[in-house]
């Protein structure tokens, strides 16, 4: 069983749109996943640009890949380097905990997650 930041069973984040590496709705990761897409946050404008910005553009439809794109609101299981990048930068979105892979401890502080933690 998967484990979240908090020590519990890591739950599911979002089914729409169906999130995850894995597309089960959970920011579950494994060996495949070499992008450890561990951090459930919820999209804001302001990471969505720092994001494009920084070569990985989640707003764009990408229709062959079944990819919808986001907006603002839109719940997603985010890289672990790439939130790291942003929370150094001023820019991370908000996280939900429950839905935090406890693998991302290996990249931040459970302090530095808790002040981002979705209100």
């Amino acid at each position: 069983m998967a484990r979240n930041v908090l020590g519990g069973e890591l739950q599911s984040y979002s089914t729409d749109p169906l999130t995850g590496f894995y597309r089960t709705g959970c920011c579950d990761t494994g060996a495949e996943d070499v992008g450890v897409h561990t951090v459930c946050a919820q999209m804001t404008a302001e990471f969505l640009a720092f994001s494009a910005e920084h070569g990985n553009d989640l707003s764009t439809p990408r229709p062959e890949f079944g990819f919808a794109g986001l907006e603002p609101g839109d719940r997603w299981c985010v890289c672990a380097d790439r939130w790291v990048e942003a929370f150094e930068a001023g820019a991370a979105p908000p996280v939900v905990l429950e839905a935090t892979h406890a693998s991302m401890l290996d990249w931040v502080d459970l302090a530095d997650l808790r002040r981002h933690a979705q209100q």
